[in-house]
């Protein structure tokens, strides 16, 4: 993996986006950018990337701005979706390809939906894991409840129980938490671990009494080939919304990855197999 860096624009200024680029090991014409969660960072994506990589695809995993390595920016109200349309935008332009393949994971997905959508969108075929046009209410309050944290870890091990508990849902082996932990931390000014994210990303959260999320709308717009990624214990895609989203707008198909919550981590053969073979065969 090479570690990259772009340079994005918002109100406040320029802003540095990091991304990790995987190169297939010969000449390849597909390219895929992957996207994370809310409080999640491009490194999510290595195994998935790697096996991509290895089929052929050139693969761009990006840091969102307040993510990872990304800078924070100066306002956090700055940290709003048209922001993070305009930075991966210049993403797919630095990559230097007319079209784009898409994976992404709750935030990242929505990312996606939003630039599918769009006239002349650069996405050619789409992949949203465990994320729909539908959003309840109990979901986004359990989201509110740990977003925008900063808690501080003595060592690792205390980042990584910290992050089982909030991240149960996930359904990862102990090696793959363990990596998970490593790539969510870093060191703050006083040699304790935090959470690599900025607490202002939770400026969106900021005012409840919170509502269902309805973007039906958008959904309708979009029609590219969709492929919906389903954790069969997720409280933010519920089955009936992964129902309907095989009957209305790209009419997607949809797999259902068992004992797992939101979000599936894309980090077992099976579920990197349910991705590959539907790129390849689509």
């Amino acid at each position: 993996m090479e570690s990259c860096r772009l340079l994005g624009h918002s109100a406040g200024g320029f802003h540095r986006v990091a991304y990790g680029l995987w190169r297939p090991p010969g000449r390849t014409a597909d390219a895929v950018v992957c996207v994370h969660g809310l409080t999640r960072n491009g490194r999510d994506f290595d195994d998935l990337a790697a096996a991509l990589a290895e089929a052929g695809w050139l693969v761009a995993c990006p840091d969102v701005v307040g993510r990872g390595d990304s800078d924070w920016l100066a306002d956090p109200a700055g940290y709003i979706y048209p922001q993070y349309i305009a930075d991966l935008t210049a993403l797919v332009a630095r990559l230097g390809v007319d079209e784009i393949d898409w994976i992404g994971t709750s935030m990242g997905g929505l990312i996606g939906m939003m630039m599918a959508a769009q006239p002349q969108t650069p996405i050619r075929r789409l992949v949203l894991n465990d994320i729909g046009p539908f959003i309840p209410k109990a979901a986004i309050e359990r989201i509110a409840s740990y977003v925008g944290s900063d808690p501080r870890f003595a060592d690792l091990a205390e980042a990584e129980a910290y992050l089982r508990q909030i991240h149960a849902p996930f359904r990862v082996t102990d090696e793959q938490w363990r990596r998970l932990a490593a790539h969510s931390v870093r060191p703050d000014d006083g040699g304790r671990l935090r959470l690599r994210y900025d607490p202002g990303i939770a400026a969106a959260f900021a005012e409840p009494p919170f509502e269902d999320i309805d973007l039906w709308p958008l959904w309708d717009g979009i029609a590219v080939p969709t492929l919906v990624l389903r954790g069969a214990e997720s409280d933010l895609l519920r089955p009936e919304t992964a129902a309907e989203m095989k009957t209305r707008g790209p009419k997607a198909e949809v797999i259902e990855i068992p004992r797992c919550g939101h979000a599936p981590m894309l980090m077992d053969e099976a579920q990197i197999s349910a991705v590959r073979d539907w790129l390849s065969s689509v």
